[in-house]
């Protein structure tokens, strides 16, 4: 296990943190919406799967 020192130094767990992120929108995003449950295509839109999927194709020359 990996304590953070004293003394007032900050440790920043940038994955932690765009995980933290993330969910945050997916709240603002339920919140919002006017269905009871967000649907599988709506999550993938907030979390902007699609365009990155699309972005590591074109990479790849597809």
């Amino acid at each position: 296990m990996h304590v953070a020192p004293a003394g007032g130094t900050t440790v920043q767990d940038h994955v932690a943190l765009a995980e933290i992120e993330l969910c945050g929108e997916l709240i603002i995003a339920a919140s919002a919406a006017h269905e009871e449950r967000l649907s599988l295509v709506r999550i993938d839109e907030v979390l902007k799967v699609t365009e990155e999927r699309e972005e590591r194709e074109e990479a790849a020359g597809r």
